[in-house]
């Protein structure tokens, strides 16, 4: 497991790609958001998906999975999008929101059978470099601990995390505030976790 600094006012190009070319050979990966710090991995992959379950201690089938995206564009390859909801979403994005919408079949095997996906647009310029050097969505989980410097310090999130992940993002000192969830399946969008946003 490697620990890699980048400064998110200043990042180097070179170490975007080793994140990115982590994730495409199947990796797992602990980066930075504009909320809490996360584990990752290309969320096209199957097995890494299944990595990230078995280290969050979840069954892929029965838990709700999030991908970031770099833009909406890209976000309606793999979500149904209503003009409302993209108004909404537009409004809102890049920022610390996950919305939770129809899934569209391009989504991989973890994602066969589920109706929904959460949406990630982080306002981070690092989690969103890595996502568009790897040229597909990552699969984003939050980090968990008890102790929240451990949630909020790349070291100790790299003693936590030792012999799970194969890379973790030194990008300065995390949050502990989680995302807004804001349900985007039923007749009008819903609040469902109030965290750091709040809806424009």
């Amino acid at each position: 497991m490697k620990l890699l600094r980048i400064i998110e006012e200043s990042i180097d190009e070179r170490h975007i790609a080793e994140a990115a070319s982590t994730m495409a050979d199947g990796g797992i990966v602990v980066y930075p958001t504009d909320t809490i710090y996360a584990i990752g991995c290309d969320a096209l992959n199957n097995q890494a998906i299944e990595r990230i379950c078995a280290i969050k201690g979840i069954k892929s089938a029965k838990s709700n999975l999030s991908i970031i995206c770099h833009s909406l564009s890209e976000v309606a390859h793999y979500a149904k999008v209503s003009n409302e909801q993209y108004r909404m979403m537009k409004a809102n994005l890049p920022g610390p929101f996950t919305f939770i919408l129809p899934a569209l079949s391009r989504l991989p095997k973890a994602f066969k059978g589920r109706r929904t996906v959460g949406i990630r647009i982080p306002q981070n310029a690092i989690a969103l470099a890595i996502e568009e050097a790897l040229g597909r969505p990552i699969l984003t989980t939050s980090v968990e601990a008890a102790d929240s410097d451990y949630m909020c310090e790349p070291e100790l999130m790299a003693e936590r995390y030792a012999g799970w992940a194969d890379l973790i993002i030194d990008g300065g000192r995390g949050g502990t505030e989680p995302s807004t969830i804001v349900d985007c399946t039923g007749n009008e969008a819903e609040i469902t976790r109030e965290g750091k946003g709040i809806l424009a």
